[in-house]
């Protein structure tokens, strides 16, 4: 326990900062608040500096990753609104997903491999966190409400890879995200429900 206090405290700033700001993002994306595309920008640059340090080199290449895909997601849902002003929730079809699930496992595979002969911590691990997050993202900008479900499995996998990392800060904000995960897809499908409800009276009108 002392040995966990002292590392809580030797937290940098920098990751304190960018792990506040992460939370904010995703508590907003629950919402659907257009917002969370600024903070996922802010909490991005920080931790591209970050991950950049300690040679996590794919969570690095995320990082640019998510600063283009916070401005492509600010875009879409700013145009994709229903009439009444929310942002308009998708669904995949089988097909999508299975296509996605063999993207992120053929990926990992090869960048696994790749990174294996370098200095790279966790080669595989961190490329599954990548390309599943890659994903998953796109997901998210594109308003498909399975992206919540996603999350589960990457962010469960990204909270150990930090973790073993020292990087603990970032370790409870993941696992702090396996709960507000849970309660994204929920408020989604409720919201989806309500979306379709509003299509059908729209149709008979």
């Amino acid at each position: 326990m002392n040995e966990l206090l002292a590392q809580l405290r030797a937290t940098s700033p920098a990751e304190a900062i960018g792990a506040a700001i992460g939370l904010a993002y995703l508590l907003l994306a629950v919402r659907r608040n257009l917002l969370c595309w600024l903070c996922a920008f802010a909490s991005t640059a920080i931790y591209l500096v970050l991950f950049v340090r300690i040679n996590l080199y794919m969570q690095s290449v995320l990082q640019v990753f998510y600063l283009v895909m916070a401005v492509v997601g600010f875009i879409d849902w700013r145009r994709g609104r229903t009439e009444a002003g929310d942002v308009r929730i998708r669904t995949w079809t089988l097909s999508q997903h299975l296509a996605a699930a063999a993207l992120v496992v053929v990926a990992t595979a090869i960048n696994g491999w790749l990174l294996s002969g370098t200095d790279a911590v966790a080669p595989y691990v961190d490329s599954f966190v990548t390309w599943g997050s890659i994903v998953t993202t796109w997901m998210v900008a594109r308003r498909v409400i399975e992206n919540w479900l996603y999350w589960i499995v990457v962010d469960g996998v990204a909270a150990w890879l930090y973790f073993s990392q020292g990087l603990l800060v970032t370790t409870l904000l993941f696992v702090i995200y396996l709960g507000i995960v849970v309660r994204g897809y929920l408020v989604w499908r409720r919201d989806l429900a309500v979306q379709r409800a509003e299509a059908v009276q729209h149709a008979a009108a």
